[in-house]
């Protein structure tokens, strides 16, 4: 199983991965409102601020405190980036 680390002790399926985008936007922010209010939000922030959503191919969406450009570095498997953890 090939995951990556979106902070935090928590990680998300890497082939699962569709969209990472800054969670900066009045729109992302909407679509984070509703998917709180929906039920269909994973918060992976641990209280800290909001840097960046992840979409999945399920439509779910994961919210991180970790930014945008990291969690693309860590999806693309960068050397130096502490990403992979074998869980299979």
């Amino acid at each position: 199983m090939n995951v990556i680390s979106v902070g935090f002790g928590n990680y998300v399926l890497r082939e699962r991965i569709v969209a990472i985008v800054s969670a900066d936007s009045s729109p992302i922010k909407r679509v984070i409102h509703e998917a709180r209010k929906n039920g269909g939000l994973i918060d992976a922030t641990q209280g800290r601020k909001t840097k960046s959503a992840l979409f999945t191919d399920g439509g779910g969406l994961v919210i991180s405190g970790l930014g945008p450009e990291t969690l693309a570095r860590r999806a693309n498997g960068a050397p130096g980036e502490a990403c992979d953890a074998d869980l299979g």
